[in-house]
Formats: structure tokens, C-alpha cells, sequence
């Protein structure tokens, strides 16, 4: 591990030296993961890509690797679907999460690879590192940070960083 990982403790996320409150899954963290549970899943896991609202977030604000979501973005969350646990387009019949809601959750995303080479049927989708609705509501399974601090990180943190998450 280094300071430009990210590590999930019992008091937050430790990154560059300090903490941050966080929310994680209301199933908790689980070596166990499987899609719909929840829950946080344990392990090793890394940063690979940034997504933002552009509408909502300027571009300049953000590290250029970082990639806008567009009116029809998603997230397919079907495990019978051979786009599962992956980005995908609108219209999709398919089970799937919308990356541009209404709601502010989604406006700066940070991927991970959880369950994503290859994806196993199943196993868990979509956890992203995103804001959270109010301090301490959990999460999908996701890991979730207030708006000032998720932009902290993701201005500072780099494509392929380590995400630390122990049961």
C-alpha cells in the first residue's frame, strides 16, 4: 500500500493522509459478494476511470483522465446480460443503472474493478466510489462520500490507485 491508495477502516477512508468520513453498504463488507445483497465487497480492488456530470461539474475542476456521462449512459447490472458490469447505452432492455439521475448522487463517479475481468455472473455490479445521500445512509454496496470530500479524492487521485477493503 501507498499513500495514494485508498484504504476503507472501521472510522472512514484513509487517502493521502487523512480520513474521510464514508458510507459503505447496507449489508456491510462481505467476502461473499453477490449482486442485489448490499453489500461492500472485501478485498483488493482498483481505481479504473473517473466519470462526472458535465452539466453539473466543470471539466476543468477534474484530472483529464476524467470522462463525462452522457444522456444516455448506464450501467448494466443484468447478470444474464453480456454487458453486465459494464457501461452500455440506452435503450437497454436489460436490468441497468442510469449514470446520469436526478438526483446529485452520481454527478462524480470513481469505477472500480470489483468483479470486472472477467465479470462472473452474479458476483456483484456498479461499485463506484460516488456521493452519499446524507451522512451515514448506507449504500448499495457502493462506498459514498460527501460532495467536498469525493472531489478532494478525485482531484488527487490517480488511474490504477489501490482500494483496500477488508471484511
Amino acid at each position: 500500500m501507498s499513500p495514494g491508495d485508498l484504504v476503507l477502516t472501521p472510522t472512514g477512508l484513509r487517502f493521502l493522509g487523512r480520513r474521510f468520513p464514508c458510507s459503505i453498504g447496507r449489508g456491510g463488507v462481505t467476502l461473499q459478494k453477490r449482486e442485489g445483497d448490499g453489500a461492500t465487497p472485501a478485498g483488493d480492488h482498483r481505481i479504473t476511470g473517473m466519470l462526472y456530470r458535465p452539466d453539473r461539474l466543470p471539466a476543468r475542476v477534474l484530472p483529464g483522465w476524467a470522462r463525462p456521462i452522457g444522456l444516455r449512459d448506464l450501467w448494466c447490472d443484468d447478470p444474464a446480460h453480456p454487458a453486465y458490469n459494464r457501461p452500455a447505452r440506452a435503450p437497454l432492455a436489460a436490468s441497468h443503472e442510469v449514470l446520469r439521475r436526478a438526483d446529485p448522487l452520481y454527478d462524480l463517479i470513481l469505477l472500480t474493478d470489483w468483479n470486472a475481468a472477467p465479470p462472473q455472473p452474479g458476483r456483484g455490479s456498479a461499485i463506484f466510489l460516488h456521493r452519499w445521500r446524507r451522512t451515514g445512509y448506507p449504500t448499495a454496496g457502493c462506498i459514498a462520500f460527501a460532495a467536498a470530500d469525493l472531489l478532494w479524492i478525485a482531484r488527487r487521485i490517480a488511474p490504477g490507485a489501490g482500494l483496500f477493503v477488508r471484511g
